[in-house]
């Protein structure tokens, strides 16, 4: 898979470079189960056409921009995963569009002109929520009109888990409820954190949401091996910290991940149960 990150500096190079293809479109945030189906969607359309399947994502987080940075947004994965996950649904073109103020302005037509039509696009599949352009004025129901015809659209009905849109911000507010059971329902997995050890200290990596205080039952995973135990989740005055319920073996140093599989009511916690190494 080709990764390009797109700013208006370089905009007008990747045009001329740019070969037919089926483009996805969307944050992309978490790779959920709704972003699946738009994928698998598109990758049916470029199978069909004989193009090459290419998802176009946004960063920083639109949110951030159009309100001067006072939103922050929890991201749900670093763009090294989304861009191992997204090779593994067969993408073969991955654009990262530089999000700022500038891009935020251009009208609709502007935005699928410039970074569709001239891109090549022959088709172009999102979720039926997905918008574009100054003020989310554009949309999947006028997308086709705003390339002038060229562009064929599939728009993405709403993927659900009990009536539920299954969307990043649901997943967010999951996590940051504790609910991390559900998460497999919206995900597909349980969500997974990378994290540093360095013998002392667990530190997530960046771009990563830690699920609320409290205390949790994980599996830690270095490689082909893995570590059943408890983690908590401490509120202190800088942030978050993550305290290990069992010892996690020196030879772990380096980075390893956290797998959040069920929160653990406070009357029923136990003592710290006994490591379990599965090989």
């Amino acid at each position: 898979m080709k990764t390009i990150h797109l700013n208006r500096d370089n905009l007008q190079t990747w045009q001329k470079q740019a070969e037919p293809s089926v483009m996805a479109l969307g944050c992309f945030d978490g790779l959920h189960l709704g972003h699946c189906e738009v994928i698998t969607i598109a990758k049916e359309k470029a199978l069909e056409k004989n193009v090459q399947l290419a998802v176009m994502s946004f960063f920083p987080h639109p949110k951030t921009v159009l309100t001067n940075g006072k939103k922050q947004i929890q991201y749900l994965m670093p763009l090294f995963e989304k861009k191992d996950k997204l090779q593994r649904l067969g993408v073969d073109l991955f654009y990262i569009v530089e999000f700022d103020k500038g891009f935020s302005s251009l009208y609709p037509d502007q935005f699928v002109i410039q970074y569709l039509a001239q891109f090549d696009v022959v088709h172009a599949v999102a979720g039926f929520d997905f918008c574009y352009g100054s003020r989310g004025a554009g949309n999947m129901d006028r997308l086709n009109q705003d390339s002038g015809g060229k562009i064929g659209v599939t728009k993405v009905e709403k993927v659900a888990y009990r009536d539920e849109k299954i969307s990043s911000s649901c997943i967010r507010e999951r996590l940051l409820t504790g609910n991390v059971e559900e998460l497999p329902h919206f995900m597909g997995s349980f969500y997974k954190v990378k994290c540093d050890w360095d013998g002392i200290e667990l530190t997530p990596q960046p771009y990563y949401t830690l699920p609320a205080p409290g205390c949790y039952a994980v599996t830690l995973e270095k490689k082909e091996t893995f570590l059943k135990t408890e983690v908590k989740v401490l509120q202190q005055h800088d942030g978050l910290t993550l305290k290990c319920a069992t010892e996690i073996p020196p030879e772990w140093k380096g980075t390893l991940s956290i797998v959040w599989q069920s929160r653990i009511v406070e009357a029923n916690v136990q003592t710290c149960k006994k490591k379990i190494l599965i090989s």
